[in-house]
């Protein structure tokens, strides 16, 4: 299935407003809470705080994966914040390994591969992202995959008919942002383990 650009912001944007819906509809509730109750403290602000918190950490991780790349250098100290931010509200947990500062299209990749690991590690697990003489790796762990080998081949450019539904979004992304520059991604498997290569 061919995927146009316009399809792709498309998609893009439903799957921005699918992952905040949760994190919002838990800030509404909270407030409700609050106003029952009369209390501005407890478990009601704590669960807005957190729903804050992860809401923002999501807008921040999909500024960078979602939104146009370019030769700008982002800092290891704004990629680092970001990820710690992410892990501490998903089922992922993040470890950027790079020293030093990268493009924001070569950081968009690794977010990019980071939500496709994402897809497969449902009951979580780490994501490593390194980067040697500017060959990046991105592995993910975990102790259950769930693979579907139609939907990784498109990753690595490779015929497929899965269907890319706004929750799968990035499988179509990170092959075509990679093409853009000028690099080929490559997928390893093995039992607890995905390496994404670009």
């Amino acid at each position: 299935m061919s995927v146009d650009n316009a399809n792709l912001a498309a998609l893009v944007g439903s799957r921005i407003c699918h992952d905040l819906i949760s994190p919002i509809g838990a800030i509404n509730n909270g407030l409700e809470l609050l106003g029952m109750s009369g209390d501005m403290s407890g478990p009601e602000l704590e669960l807005i705080s957190d729903s804050v918190a992860n809401a923002n950490a999501r807008i921040r991780f999909f500024r960078i994966a979602f939104g146009a790349a370019s030769e700008q250098q982002i800092s290891r100290a704004e990629v680092v914040s970001v990820l710690e931010d992410i892990s501490k509200g998903g089922r992922l947990k993040y470890q950027w390994t790079p020293q030093e500062p990268a493009t924001r299209a070569e950081v968009r990749l690794a977010l990019l591969a980071g939500l496709c690991l994402e897809t497969g590690l449902p009951y979580g697990g780490n994501v490593n992202i390194l980067c040697a003489d500017g060959k990046w790796t991105v592995i993910g762990e975990g102790s259950k995959l769930n693979i579907d080998d139609e939907l990784w081949a498109r990753v690595s450019g490779g015929s497929s008919s899965a269907t890319v539904t706004p929750a799968l979004v990035q499988f179509a992304m990170l092959p075509e942002a990679a093409r853009d520059l000028g690099r080929t991604v490559r997928v390893e498997q093995t039992l607890e383990r995905v390496t994404i290569h670009f």
